[in-house]
């Protein structure tokens, strides 16, 4: 069990709190509001209990590899590149504090340009129920250093800030960095937020204990990235429907053509293991039974249906065909829970797009029979978001990494220092 705010007495206290606002910025403008969104209940919550300050940190992209990117490919182009300008555009917290505080409803302060450190007396001198925010944590490398001294130096800091920490970043909970992890040794309690506990309670079972029968829906490019979380899904799933470009390494490790499908041929034999491991344990594996290729990958390439497994030479395999999706309706519909992390095609081309829509609706049908339906991963929360099904589903997790890693089973350092 992860302790929550509801645990502690906030009155009279002050608060030093986590978020993930790691938002999309362009131009200085927020361009999208679900993780801001996600984290007010909490921010309500800790105000409406009486704390005496509420600061909260986080971080905002990754300045200095983002500006060192940006750099050179200004270079590139022969362009000048200005890097003050670049990082105030991207990864000032400023505009963030602004948009807060529009949401909110209540004056947030921003605490300045200058970083994290020395913030203490600014902090004590706000009224009270005043709400700060903290600059981009990443401007400081402590708080990615991987030595545990340069780790502890920024945590003690941010400490210092409060009486109490309260970790509501979902989506960094997979890192183990100074605002996340270590500031949890300097001050105490250390207690979850709303966002994080559902998270947890969402997450965790499917890994630990899940209502039966669980079907997992894993997709994506890449059997590489998804190797742990299919062998820990394997021991409680009674069917893995394997999708997207990843398939096609499976496809082949099968003797099946691929075309010019993307595929990892060092996996082949990763592919074959998990294979014969749902073989032993008796889980169905749902690969493509027919598929809709295209001879480039392009938005604007010709949609072709392949009425069978073997793809022609000239093809690759965008997205998946109606054999497949009438089987995926069957493995689905008589699921208790389903995962569902990755699309099943290439959902950003509209013309390969119907098999992960398709999903997006079949999953969204399950939830309203009762099935406890977690969408998990950047790309499938994309997709649920761009079929307009994300609150169709029981929970869209906010963290695409962490999210993930649970999944794999993994003990999540930010979450750990939740723990009773």
């Amino acid at each position: 069990m992860i302790k929550t705010v509801k645990s502690v007495d906030l009155k009279g206290k002050r608060v030093i709190m986590r978020v993930d606002f790691n938002v999309p910025m362009k131009d200085g403008a927020v361009q999208d509001d679900t993780r801001i969104t996600a984290a007010i209940p909490t921010i309500k919550y800790i105000l409406d209990q009486g704390a005496k300050t509420l600061t909260l940190m986080s971080h905002l992209g990754d300045p200095s590899k983002d500006a060192k990117k940006a750099k050179e490919k200004a270079e590139k182009d022969g362009k000048t590149f200005d890097e003050a300008k670049y990082i105030a555009g991207k990864h000032r917290m400023r505009p963030v504090a602004e948009y807060l505080e529009k949401k909110l409803g209540i004056p947030v302060i921003f605490a300045g340009e200058d970083g994290c450190y020395g913030k203490k007396a600014f902090i004590e001198s706000q009224k009270d129920g005043s709400v700060i925010m903290l600059e981009n944590t990443r401007f400081h490398k402590e708080e990615t250093a991987k030595e545990a001294a340069d780790l502890d130096k920024l945590a003690k800091e941010l400490a210092s800030y409060g009486e109490i920490f309260v970790n509501d970043a979902f989506g960094t909970a997979h890192r183990d960095h100074a605002s996340t992890a270590s500031i949890a040794k300097f001050v105490k309690p250390a207690v979850a937020g709303f966002l994080m506990e559902k998270e947890v309670n969402y997450l965790e079972p499917i890994v630990t204990n899940p209502q039966k029968p669980l079907v997992a829906v894993i997709g994506g490019a890449k059997v590489s990235s998804k190797i742990a979380v299919l062998e820990s899904l394997l021991k409680n799933s009674s069917a893995l429907v394997i999708g997207g470009g990843m398939a096609y390494t499976f496809l082949k490790a099968q003797g099946h053509k691929v075309g010019k499908s993307l595929v990892e041929d060092d996996q082949i034999d990763t592919a074959k293991k998990i294979l014969a491991a749902a073989q032993s344990a008796g889980v169905e594996i749902v690969l493509p039974a027919d598929h809709i290729g295209a001879e480039t990958f392009d938005a604007a390439a010709k949609p072709v249906a392949v009425d069978g497994l073997d793809l022609p030479d000239n093809l690759m395999g965008l997205d998946v065909g109606p054999k497949t999706l009438a089987k995926y309706k069957e493995v689905l519909a008589g699921a208790k829970t389903i995962v569902w992390n990755g699309p099943v095609g290439v959902f950003e081309f509209d013309a390969f797009a119907k098999g992960t829509g398709e999903v997006a609706k079949l999953v969204a049908e399950a939830t309203g029979r009762g099935c406890i339906t977690v969408v998990g991963g950047g790309d499938s929360v994309a997709a649920v978001n761009k079929f307009g099904l994300a609150s169709k589903m029981s929970h869209v997790s906010t963290g695409g990494g962490a999210s993930l890693e649970l999944l794999e089973g993994k003990k999540l350092p930010g979450i750990e220092v939740c723990r009773g």
